[in-house]
């Protein structure tokens, strides 16, 4: 079988199983996706653009959802206290309880499958399911080119500091160290690439351009989200935008506290060099030169400083 079919094998029979097929999920009166954006919603609320974020839902159906929900009186709907523009759901006390009960269907549901197996079974099977999911996150994660002054890419730029404070050991200062400004990392003196998950930002990377080099920066992945290959990505997507440009080499530098961020790099083709910058965080430099052009099937961590 090959892979598309190994896929479509598997949805069918992930569907059939977890009763999505069915209009009363769990035996509730409601489907499997109206469920799913219950518990979504989550004790405290959450804002409707998030959620659809959350789920890759289209706004139409999603609509559609939460009014049903909100005519049963599980959810209510309101705008924001920051802006008037921008629609907030909260369950009310019938939809905290209901997802209480969709909460113990489905731990029922998941002992009455495994109790059809076998001890080994069990074992491999949750084992399989989360490498499945931990693959399926992995292919969620978008990349593009952000602004380095948007709210997702001043995030990441501050938890990458905040990670760097505390792992090295004299703590970090952004100012101390070569610069790295919202300025060189707009187009066309560079570029910043942010990651995401179901719309919440999870990584980035940065791209200084030279006339005759470029640069990685601000290179960090959240902790959540590593093990998902997602800081490969952002070093091959800066990577093509330097053949893009025409850039003939990439150079980087890292502190010794960052012994993945080296092994990312040296995985990646990138040879420790003599060093190339006065930068006082940096204990090992690299560089790489680039191909005209990389093949076009695309497939973590902190790094550059």
């Amino acid at each position: 079988m090959d892979q598309v079919a190994q896929i479509r094998s598997f949805n069918r029979t992930v569907t059939h199983q977890v009763g999505a097929l069915e209009g009363r999920f769990l035996g509730r009166d409601r489907s499997l996706g109206a469920s799913r954006v219950l518990c979504e919603i989550g004790p405290n609320g959450i804002e409707v653009r998030r959620l659809r974020a959350r789920l890759d839902l289209d706004s139409g159906y999603l609509s559609r959802l939460l009014r049903g929900l909100e005519a049963e009186g599980l959810i209510r709907t309101s705008q924001s206290s920051g802006d008037a523009r921008v629609r907030v759901v909260t369950p009310t006390t019938a939809g905290k309880k209901e997802v209480a009960v969709l909460n113990r269907l489905s731990d029922e549901a998941a002992r009455s499958l495994l109790e059809r197996l076998t001890e080994p079974q069990r074992v491999a099977l949750a084992s399989a399911m989360g490498s499945v999911e931990r693959l399926l996150r992995a292919s969620a994660v978008r990349l593009q080119v952000e602004r380095p002054t948007s709210r997702a890419a001043q995030y990441c730029l501050t938890r990458y500091f905040e990670e760097l404070a505390a792992r090295f050991d004299a703590g970090f200062d952004p100012a101390r160290g070569i610069s790295a400004t919202a300025d060189e990392l707009t187009p066309p003196r560079g570029y910043f690439v942010l990651a995401t998950l179901h719309g919440d930002p999870v990584g980035c990377g940065a791209l200084k351009c030279h006339a005759h080099f470029g640069e990685i920066k601000r290179m960090w992945v959240a902790d959540s989200s590593r093990g998902l290959g997602i800081g490969k990505r952002i070093l091959q997507r800066l990577e093509d935008l330097a053949r893009k440009r025409r850039i003939p080499l990439l150079r980087l530098e890292t502190n010794k506290a960052l012994t993945e961020a080296q092994a990312l790099y040296q995985a990646s083709g990138y040879r420790e060099v003599r060093p190339f910058n006065n930068e006082p965080y940096a204990h090992h430099w690299f560089e790489k030169a680039l191909t005209a052009a990389r093949p076009s099937v695309r497939s973590s961590s902190l790094s550059a400083v």
